[in-house]
């Protein structure tokens, strides 16, 4: 079964609905304006690795983010800035992943977007795409396991995650054992630069939920407030115990595969259509347009964020890099598995 959008409105009264749209809003324009200087970084050189950019994605991004709450699991992707801090990722854990600093969730290793805080529900990323689904399942299956209820988890793929078999198998187990699972689907019409008519020819993905018994939704993923709706009443079904829900979004990476790759095979036709919008500008024009804001108070939103990442980064600018030749190379949160030897090693690392 597929389930639509909601008639406009459906997000309740109009303060609820300001208060909503305002907050994923700002949160769209913190992870937009922080990528924005994560890319300005990596072309000075600054950055050893890749970045990966969520321009286009934002709504759909923050909308996960903002559906979860305390006590559930997320496991975003690399064009998930605005998830994670819905989710309540800080801007430093960010820039200090990304610049490599010792003091960083990741110490300063495991590649600058594989960070997160376990313990906290937000997962460190697998770049194999489709393998993130069946982590979430072992997440939710062991806290069923401990009786803990109530708890939702949620996992990020592309389109391109749909033709692995990670995706097929994880789904399947998460149907079968009717997990709270919330899969959201970008399908932002590439898998890098292989185009959808080279990976499938179904109609539409959201069509490979029914093979499983598994609920699906579409959402136009350019819409703030469609996003916002129907990522709300996705997590809410999984929360009630309906199984596992597929979330399909429709729309368009603005920018290439990562800050390496000019998108140049993206085909003209579709930066024109409406995939092609800004998810950002529509949401600024939305916001102006119901006067939630004006145009003075949207300038100085965005200054107080520029100057909040400009602090983040001169702060990360200054601290330690990991030492290689007094670094211990176990796994963050293992350390008190390794024998001592003639030196007691340090504790296991909160993340």
């Amino acid at each position: 079964m597929v389930q639509t959008v909601p008639e406009p409105g459906a997000l309740g009264d109009i303060f609820t609905e300001r208060e909503a749209y305002l907050k994923a809003y700002r949160l769209m324009l913190l992870a937009r304006l922080l990528d924005d200087k994560f890319a300005s970084l990596y072309r000075a050189g600054k950055i050893h690795g890749g970045v990966f950019l969520g321009r286009g994605q934002e709504a759909l991004s923050v909308a996960v983010g903002l559906a979860l709450r305390k006590g559930d699991v997320f496991a975003p992707l690399i064009r998930d800035q605005a998830g994670r801090l819905a989710f309540g990722e800080s801007v430093l854990d960010a820039v200090r992943t990304y610049l490599g600093s010792a003091l960083g969730p990741m110490r300063g290793r495991d590649g600058n977007v594989h960070r997160g805080r376990p313990r906290e529900g937000l997962l460190t990323m697998i770049s194999h795409l489709g393998a993130m689904i069946s982590v979430v399942n072992g997440v939710l299956l062991a806290r069923r396991f401990k009786g803990v209820t109530d708890c939702v988890g949620a996992a990020c793929i592309g389109d391109g995650a749909t033709s692995t078999g990670a995706f097929h198998e994880a789904l399947n187990q998460a149907a079968v054992e009717k997990l709270p699972l919330v899969l959201v689907l970008a399908d932002n019409q590439y898998a890098y630069s292989t185009p959808n008519s080279r990976q499938f020819v179904c109609r539409s993905l959201a069509d490979k939920a029914a093979g499983y018994g598994v609920t699906a939704h579409t959402v136009n993923g350019t819409d703030l407030a469609a996003c916002l709706q129907v990522l709300r009443s996705a997590t809410g079904r999984a929360r009630e115990g309906q199984g596992p829900q597929l979330v399909v979004a429709q729309l368009l990476r603005l920018c290439g595969h990562g800050e390496h790759d000019d998108a140049g095979y993206v085909a003209a036709s579709l930066k024109t259509s409406p995939l092609g919008r800004d998810c950002l500008k529509l949401a600024e024009e939305t916001v102006l347009a119901k006067e939630w804001a004006d145009a003075a108070m949207l300038t100085a939103w965005r200054g107080e964020i520029v100057q909040q990442i400009d602090e983040a980064v001169a702060t990360v600018q200054r601290e330690p890099t990991p030492d290689p030749f007094a670094e211990n190379w176990v796994a963050c949160a293992s350390t008190h598995l390794v024998e001592l030897h003639d030196e007691p090693q340090p504790g296991p690392v909160d993340i």
